[in-house]
């Protein structure tokens, strides 16, 4: 939970041998990314990692997080890899002698939420996405695009994991919920779902992949950007000329670092510059502005916009094309209204989208709490029409290191409803929004609230809040027990959504009951693939699944339960 951010950038070349392998052990808020234009022209020899982490006890023991020094004994798990990355370059996998039998097996990116791999190319054996060498071995979902793995992909115990528009020599396992979208060696889709729980859709309607920072054959450095495409399969730089899209030199950006005013960043975005975060957290007092179309808002090594004084970080105009990815947003100790403003609502701009250059945000993560006590009441809302959301973690601090008062001996989880404030996680207003990949968790009324129209979305995930202190405080207005943690508008007409799984665990408060997990217009253009509930790991209830349908998941039943399609 620090304020420490890293990028670890590999100039084209090749780094490590057979004899001397790289070794790379990936942790938080660190991005390992390749410089060259293609994957193929920083070839990494050994392997880049993420474990397990180890405690010496149950970390969750008697209701608090008591985290311990790294041990070979004890609890091991990924439940708690995030804010972390790996991107465009090649790895030959080598395993060094000192490595013991297991850890000889494969190369392990044991990972959970806001983790993602885009643009690799890994040869040379398979790719485990649990650590199975440390037990247990859980880990809770992830992201992989635009990548090949020769080898095969040992999902495991993966909770949930989106891949998409990738190549895979084959693909291993399956939990819950596992969707590989646009997929190349993907297992063929199974009448028998949900056993496997493995959903292969053949291709993705609507992509644009994240940009990168290269450098050219004269040693410039500039970023490109893909340019969007529809009805896409397999790697976007296995094509004839490569990923689609344009160069931006990086004279073109202002190259932002942390203690840079927002007003000087806002004058530079004015005068025509895109924006590079460099790593660190940004302290922002009044929200940076991007009006331009096709402006670049890049950030590099998990760089993070924290709200002060309850300012929006950033507001972003309905002008088709602009691209935000890789920034992480973090609620202050004051409450904002949100955290990531694209349109303003009621604004004409919002009627201008292009569908074949809409608004992008790619990998951007939000925390309500964490790393300090955090206020929003929303974290993302999106009010422009023609917006494409491509992985993003939208998270309400269930753990963290804020500053509560312990001098009663108690670590602060039941204080957070209090003092974590965030009421949604993600609103979408405006029409003709596609997302692959929603991580959305723990918020304390509707998770997800969708009133635009014709919403597409490949994958949600979602965890209720652990701590609502009674039912009284988990009942909405009318009457209703909880709030559903993916709600589309009842004047909705369109929708779609493929496999969305939502979880309880009410650790403070065992008899509180969420009534419906999903709760969607009853008509025929409002349909839900392949969804399900499941308990966790305690106490908690959700009744049904979606609007009255599908089993309870309780203690006693923990599912997971499924319904195949709904209506």
């Amino acid at each position: 939970m620090g304020r420490e951010r890293y990028a670890l950038l590999f100039q084209p070349g090749v780094y490590g041998s057979a004899t001397e392998p790289l070794m790379i052990q990936i942790g938080y808020y660190t991005e390992v990314a390749g410089l060259g234009q293609s994957p193929q022209d920083v070839r990494i020899m050994g392997k880049i990692e993420v474990y397990n982490r180890c405690f010496e006890k149950d970390p969750y023991q008697d209701g608090k997080f008591i985290p311990t020094d790294n041990s070979e004994e004890g609890l091991c798990f990924a439940l708690n890899s995030f804010w972390r990355g790996l991107s465009n370059l090649s790895i030959q996998i080598i395993t060094p002698g000192y490595q013991d039998t297991c850890r000889a097996t494969a190369m392990f990116w044991a990972i959970s939420q806001a983790a993602s791999m885009r643009r690799v190319s890994i040869e040379g054996g398979d790719v485990s996405l649990m650590d199975y060498c440390s037990n247990p071995a859980y880990a809770s979902g992830g992201f992989i695009a635009d990548s090949k793995i020769g080898g095969k992909i040992i999902s495991g115990s993966q909770q949930q994991f989106l891949t998409r528009n990738s190549n895979v020599g084959e693909w291993s396992g399956s939990a819950w919920n596992q969707v590989l979208l646009g997929v190349t060696g993907a297992p063929a889709d199974d009448s028998k779902y949900p056993d496997p729980a493995i959903t292969t859709i053949e291709s993705n309607p609507a992509n644009r992949e994240r940009p990168w920072l290269y450098v050219d054959d004269a040693g410039a450095y500039n970023v490109f950007v893909p340019a969007f495409t529809s009805d896409t399969k397999d790697t976007s730089w296995s094509l004839n000329g490569g990923t689609p899209g344009k160069s931006i030199p990086i004279s073109d950006f202002y190259v932002a670092k942390p203690g840079d005013a927002v007003s000087e960043i806002n004058e530079q975005l004015s005068a025509g510059k895109h924006l590079l975060l460099t790593p660190g957290v940004y302290d922002a007092d009044e929200s940076i502005l991007v009006e331009r179309a096709d402006t670049v808002v890049l950030g590099l090594g998990i760089a993070t916009l924290t709200a002060v004084n309850g300012a929006v970080p950033l507001k972003v105009s309905s002008q088709p094309g602009i691209i935000v990815a890789g920034v992480t947003f973090d609620g202050g100790l004051t409450l904002s209204p949100v955290l990531l403003q694209v349109g303003a609502l009621g604004d004409p701009l919002t009627s201008n989208g292009d569908p074949n250059n809409p608004i992008t945000l790619s990998d951007v993560y939000f925390r309500i709490g964490g790393p300090h006590i955090g206020k929003s009441n929303v974290c993302l809302e999106i009010n422009s029409n023609h917006v494409l959301v491509d992985h993003t973690w939208v998270w309400r601090a269930d753990h963290g290191v804020e500053d509560f008062d312990k001098s009663d001996g108690f670590d602060g989880d039941n204080e957070r409803w209090a003092t974590n404030t965030g009421l949604n996680g993600v609103i979408v207003n405006g029409n003709d929004v596609t997302a692959t990949g929603l991580f959305v968790e723990h918020f304390q009324e509707y998770n997800l609230c969708w009133n635009g129209e014709r919403g597409r979305v490949f994958f949600f995930q979602n965890e209720l809040p652990y701590e609502p202190p009674s039912q009284a405080e988990w009942t909405a207005d009318d009457g209703t027990l909880g709030w559903a943690a993916y709600k589309v508008s009842d004047a909705v007409t369109e929708h779609e959504l493929w496999c969305g799984g939502v979880y309880c665990y009410n650790r403070n408060n065992p008899d509180v009951v969420t009534v419906n997990a999903f709760e969607v217009p009853e008509r025929d253009g409002v349909v839900l693939n392949r969804i399900y509930t499941r308990n966790l790991s305690g106490p908690g209830t959700i009744q049904h699944i979606v609007n009255g349908v599908g089993r309870s998941v309780t203690d006693a039943e923990k599912g997971p339960f499924y319904v195949i399609q709904y209506p």
